[in-house]
């Protein structure tokens, strides 16, 4: 049986990052992951996604700006993927079928979503959110993609404790960890039309298993 396809977006850094893509690299040849990585896209040209790739064999795609809707046609065209899987993906996204785009976040939304909100940006404003005692918790979430930032419909949420002496490198290291424990296994939902969403309407999503929480 044909196996669904994903290509993933991560934008990584000139020298590093990357880490998320090679999670699922890895649990889709464990079987966690039902499904082929059928390459990975990068901003960066010879960055950390790129060298990440190499080493695991799993073709790899520069994509310089302006990052128009025509380019990110051209990918999905040439990868011949089913699914879009962003995973630390830094770009607007443009005419990529929504209900087969998804996107992980590494705080709560939609909150501490939206442009500008990723990595430790996101940690330093929960951190001072807690400490105004806005918030109890970090989250990791799962949501579809639209063209705006993070705001198509929320899927998945992970709770992740914050200890009072906590910096962002600390609480980014936990969120982390959970971003790789969970999103395999959600992914796996996904591309298996468990989890599903028809592009337009937020009360068409499903998840049969219910609104997914969990704690880390």
């Amino acid at each position: 049986m044909r196996k669904p396809k994903i290509l993933v977006f991560a934008s990584g850094s000139a020298s590093g990052g990357g880490s998320g893509f090679e999670n699922l690299v890895h649990r889709s040849r464990d079987g966690t992951l039902d499904a082929e990585v059928v390459g990975v896209v990068s901003n960066h040209r010879s960055g950390g996604v790129a060298q990440k790739a190499a080493q695991m064999g799993v073709p790899f795609y520069f994509f310089g700006p302006p990052w128009s809707g025509v380019g990110y046609v051209l990918l999905a065209r040439e990868s011949e993927a089913d699914f879009f899987a962003l995973s630390g993906w830094l770009k607007p996204v443009q005419q990529l079928d929504p209900a087969l785009t998804f996107n992980i976040h590494p705080g709560p939304l939609p909150i501490f979503g939206g442009p500008g909100m990723y990595g430790h940006r996101v940690h330093e404003r929960v951190l001072e959110a807690y400490r105004c005692g806005v918030v109890t918790h970090s989250a990791v979430c799962m949501h579809f993609v639209t063209e705006k930032y993070d705001e198509g419909p929320c899927f998945f949420r992970c709770c992740v404790r914050i200890f009072n002496d906590d910096s962002a490198g600390t609480l980014g290291a936990r969120v982390n960890a959970c971003e790789h424990r969970w999103q395999p296994e959600i992914t796996n939902l996904i591309v298996h039309r468990e989890i599903t969403w028809d592009g337009n309407d937020p009360q068409s999503l499903r998840c049969p298993r219910g609104y997914w929480i969990a704690r880390h």
